[in-house]
């Protein structure tokens, strides 16, 4: 099963100095059932974009947690043994892995453009969205106006040489 990987750039840079993407058990995104309904189709590619989207939020998060990291939403691909994976009946596409991923498994690495960095710094405001605050909704919103650039995971330094 594809899991998204939410990370920061700091968390990308432990991994690939590691080779461990993330260890057991850790917090991934995926296409769940709960996911499936939500988005009411069977199109495949649709619901992995929405997963990645959920893993995406969710690195908002871990940057919202760690204000020295660089405002870039990092989010990592990796297939994971069926049988690893538990989905939270709570959650939208929220699945827990019972088991550790190598970053040399991983399939690729999806980040923000230099571009969106005022964007993504700005919607680190996400519990005050969260909270109903109307200007930190519009900052979030406008970091999900940025979609996540696509990297093989051979351009891993090349992310983390920027920073």
């Amino acid at each position: 099963m594809r899991v998204y990987v939410p990370l920061t750039l700091p968390g990308l840079a432990k991994a690939h100095e590691t080779g461990v993407l993330a260890a057991d058990p850790f917090a991934a995104y995926a296409v769940t059932p709960a996911l499936r309904e939500w988005c009411g189709t069977d199109d495949l590619e649709e619901l992995e974009y929405t997963a990645l989207g959920e893993a995406a939020n969710a690195s908002l998060r871990l940057l919202a947690a760690d204000p020295d990291a660089a405002p870039r939403r990092i989010v990592v691909a990796v297939d994971v043994a069926d049988g690893a994976v538990t989905p939270d009946p709570d959650g939208l596409g929220e699945v827990t892995v019972a088991a550790s991923a190598r970053l040399a498994k991983a399939a690729a690495v999806h980040a923000d453009a230099d571009d969106a960095e005022a964007d993504v710094a700005a919607a680190r405001a996400v519990e005050a969205a969260d909270a109903g605050d109307d200007a930190a909704r519009t900052a979030v919103d406008g970091a999900d106006d940025h979609e996540l650039l696509w990297f093989a995971t051979q351009e891993i330094p090349t992310l983390l040489g920027g920073r």
